[in-house]
């Protein structure tokens, strides 16, 4: 596993050249105090000191930054707290110290230097420095002097108008405004309350597998925090014309601004310091039908589908490593991977008989390793294994029971890992695969590279990633292939295929059900994942109704993959073909999709250039609309379709925002004039979907 923190890997600085001080020195003459700077920088960035150690950094008279409130170090003993997946960090008696008194502040060959002094021997600086390609501007803030430093925070300015949206898969809403909360890759719970993480499976509303330090001010820049350390932010939420940003065990503040200037602009220069990644194939557009069962299944589905006149251009199963049944109806699958020739006898031949009818075959793959099951005993004795403190295995509570996780650190785990992985491309044909899982490294496990676990655990699902990215492009160099996660930290952009959004509840209920979708896809395109995906209907909970079955596959016949998932409660759950009725509509809203797929192949081209994502926040396509800022929602599929899907259980009407112009409701062909909010009808079947300033009348035609 290696880390790359953008300072050494893609972060390029000026020189002093670059450079031109308007004052050299923050001293008062005579030796008094400090007093105001100014220094312009010649891209148009200009960096303001006050004499009380206050700072903003415009950009063409725009603010990128402004610091308010003091710097803050932290000491304390933590106590780390991990079951199921979730952590929990307890400090013990910590101490606040503040580092604000101002000394002053000069020019340096990498840029802008500021100094500030504590109590006792601590002090700080804060450095600026911007790009080589004038996109970003660095701030690093680093503490000295404080015995055991754990944590280092910065306050800023909160204006009137800022806003904070993305911060990678988060599911309440897309501006974070006036909440305060931690990032840190973990299970996001089935289900989750308003508060802390309940002790087991039940989180709150920013417990995420994919979190990211990062926002987008609506207004035309970013923030990256840029650390893989765990970070606290506070966004205006303790008081509103402050926010704190904080990270943790014991690492510096760094800040990158991305100078934007429009949203659009901020998403695109993500994906030119994190990576972006190449378009998936077109069939990866088409309808992905799951199922379960074994062979006779699988081939039984393909049937049942060509029967019902459905476009399906992928099958994934789940268990070909094997069904585990555990209680109250729930149906999951075996922790391996090798087949279960018992469920998949012949899995090689059952694929190649799919290919044949035109269909692709997906697999599952995580990175567990079961004690009891294949792999462990021989990974424990060629040293494969993270370790715990007395130098066995560190054991985690899986899902499967006790499990240990690779040491992705370790080159020759990589390679055994991979061979696996190769199998299941190249002995069985699999065209993709979900790759379930990351987020569970131990914090104090020991690596054999050295490097410290609490700093590797967020960096652990894109290394995790990174192996079936590798095996895949070697085996199919033109990118025939799919692969979808649901994890990561800032760097899986360059990492990741397409993501899904996780494991939602079969319900509507806001906390973690069908209207959680449309916000978590928004804010990871906000963050620099253009291509994502997410389960028809629903993962845990259950059993899903017709009703929601239903709206859920019109929200994804507009989203860039539909994709349906048979839920823990398979045998229970409704499913494409539980009655006739369903299966019209199914197969009605798979052709609409279907009829998509020229549309998003030229937005996955787009964002394979651009990072533009394929289904996008309204902000992106009018960001001088103010009101489109404000919209969770709603969604673009591209720049001219809009969806604003029904997610409340009953609803037969639907209250939509319309931005500027001239609309045409999708399924009636009316037509609405935009910069307003419309209440129109939207029973099962007729879901309110705009197109700008075309009819699709080709649309509305499919049945």
């Amino acid at each position: 596993m290696r880390q790359h923190p953008i300072g050494s890997r893609r972060f390029t600085l000026r020189s002093r050249a670059w450079l031109v001080p308007l004052l050299s020195l923050g001293l008062g003459a005579c030796g008094g105090g400090p007093t105001a700077q100014d220094y312009a920088l010649v891209d148009g960035t200009h960096i303001h000191v006050g004499a009380d150690g206050s700072m903003g950094i415009t950009r063409h008279g725009a603010t990128l930054l402004r610091t308010d409130g003091p710097i803050e170090a932290s000491s304390y003993g933590e106590v780390v707290r991990g079951t199921a997946g979730f952590y929990r960090f307890i400090r013990e008696g910590e101490v606040r110290q503040a580092v604000d008194q101002f000394v002053g502040s000069e020019q340096t060959a990498e840029g802008v230097t500021l100094h500030f002094r504590g109590d006792g021997a601590a002090e700080a600086t804060v450095k600026v420095s911007v790009d080589r390609a004038e996109v970003a501007t660095r701030v690093e803030l680093s503490i000295t002097g404080v015995p055991e430093l754990e944590a280092t925070s910065l306050g800023l300015g909160c204006d009137a108008d800022a806003s904070f949206l993305g911060f990678g898969a988060q599911y309440d809403t897309t501006d974070q405004r006036g909440r305060a909360f931690s990032l840190w890759s973990q299970e996001q719970g089935l289900g989750r309350t308003g508060g802390e993480p309940a002790p087991v499976f039940v989180g709150n509303a920013h417990t995420t597998y994919l979190p990211m330090p990062y926002w987008l001010d609506a207004r035309g820049f970013g923030v990256v925090v840029d650390t893989s350390a765990r970070v606290d932010v506070d966004l205006c939420a303790s008081d509103p014309e402050r926010s704190r940003v904080e990270v943790e065990h014991g690492q510096s503040l760094a800040l990158i601004l991305l100078h934007g200037p429009s949203p659009a602009e901020v998403i695109e220069h993500v994906g030119d310091l994190y990576g972006r990644p190449a378009a998936p194939p077109s069939w990866a557009w088409g309808p992905w039908l799951a199922i379960q069962g074994g062979r006779d299944a699988v081939l039984a589905e393909a049937d049942a589908l060509e029967a019902a006149s459905v476009p399906t251009t992928a099958l994934w199963a789940q268990d070909w490593v094997g069904r585990r049944d555990f209680g109250t109806g729930n149906v999951g699958v075996k922790y391996r991977w090798v087949a279960d020739l018992d469920l998949y006898p012949d899995l090689g031949g059952m694929v190649d008989l799919l290919h044949a009818r035109g269909l692709r075959f997906l697999g599952y793959a995580n990175p567990f390793v079961p004690t009891t099951l294949d792999h462990y005993d021989e990974m424990r004795a060629m040293g494969l294994l993270a370790l715990g403190a007395d130098g066995e295995p560190a054991l985690v509570s899986s899902p499967n029971g006790p499990a240990a996780m690779p040491d992705l650190t370790n080159p020759a785990t990589r390679t055994y890992v991979e061979g696996f992985l190769s199998a299941m491309e190249h002995d069985y044909g699999m065209d993709g695969w979900m790759v379930d899982f990351g987020e569970w490294l131990p914090t104090d496990a020991t690596l054999s590279d050295g490097s410290d676990a609490m700093l590797q655990h967020n960096l652990y699902p894109s290394e995790w990633h990174r192996l079936s990215r590798e095996v895949m492009d070697s085996a199919r160099p033109d990118g025939d292939y799919a692969l979808f996660s649901r994890s990561g930290w800032t760097g899986e952009q360059g990492v990741a295929q397409i993501v899904w959004i996780g494991d939602q509840e079969a319900n509507f209920l806001p906390g973690d059900g069908l209207p959680t979708v449309l916000p978590a896809m928004l804010n990871l395109g906000l963050s620099g994942i253009p291509f994502v995906t997410h389960d028809i209907a629903g993962f845990s909970g259950g059993p899903s109704t017709k009703e929601l079955y239903e709206r859920w596959t019109e929200l994804g016949a507009f989203t860039p993959t539909l994709r349906t998932h048979e839920g823990l409660r398979r045998d229970e759950n409704w499913n494409w073909d539980t009655d006739a009725e369903t299966t019209a509509h199914f197969r009605r809203f798979a052709r609409i999709h279907q009829a998509l797929v020229p549309e998003l192949d030229a937005l996955a081209a787009e964002a394979a250039r651009t990072s533009m994502p394929m289904l996008r926040h309204l902000l992106l396509v009018f960001p001088d609309d103010a009101e489109s800022a404000h919209i969770d929602d709603e969604a673009m599929l591209g720049n001219t379709l809009l969806i604003a899907p029904v997610v409340e259980e009953g609803a037969t009407t639907r209250s939509v925002y319309l931005p500027p112009g001239s609309w045409f409701h999708v399924f009636t062909g009316e037509r609405y004039e935009g910069g307003q909010r419309i209440m129109v009808p939207a029973p099962i079947g007729t879901p309110p979907v705009f197109s700008l300033g075309v009819d699709r009348p080709e649309l509305r035609a499919i049945d």
